[in-house]
């Protein structure tokens, strides 16, 4: 199974989070450490507290924090929650896709199956499991 980059950066968002939980920080400053667009991680920032993982605060002192320990945060959850409208394949879309070996393709329930295995898998472990901190400047 591949992640979608959108993921990726919200599990890097959390992890670097996690790491430092004393502090806020900005999408410019997290932008800027990961080497990515702003707007792009703006969007990854929003997902995230829309999910509730974290917290924003606007104006001077403002940035995004956690909203739980890291402990409670379950991997799977995040990315389930990330890749929410994804389909692995054609026919998991709403619409079925036009796979035309359907209905009688039966390596759909084995993918389903297999994803589900893979959540749960993750699942296992939380962003506590995961921590990063940055090495410390000279």
């Amino acid at each position: 199974m591949r992640l979608t980059s959108f993921t990726d950066f919200g599990l890097r968002v959390l992890m670097r989070m996690a790491g430092t939980p004393d502090r806020a920080f900005t999408t410019a400053e997290l932008a800027q450490e990961f080497a990515i667009s702003r707007n792009h991680l703006a969007k990854v920032i929003s997902a995230l507290a829309a999910a509730g993982y974290l917290e924003t605060r606007r104006g001077g002192g403002g940035g995004a924090v956690l909203s739980h320990l890291p402990e409670d945060i379950r991997l799977g959850d995040v990315v389930a929650d990330l890749e929410a409208g994804q389909s692995i394949v054609e026919c998991f879309l709403p619409d079925g896709g036009s796979c035309t070996l359907m209905p009688q393709c039966r390596l759909k329930s084995r993918l389903a199956k297999a994803e589900k295995a893979f959540i749960a898998d993750l699942n296992k472990s939380t962003l506590a499991d995961c921590l990063y901190r940055p090495a410390p400047a000279d």
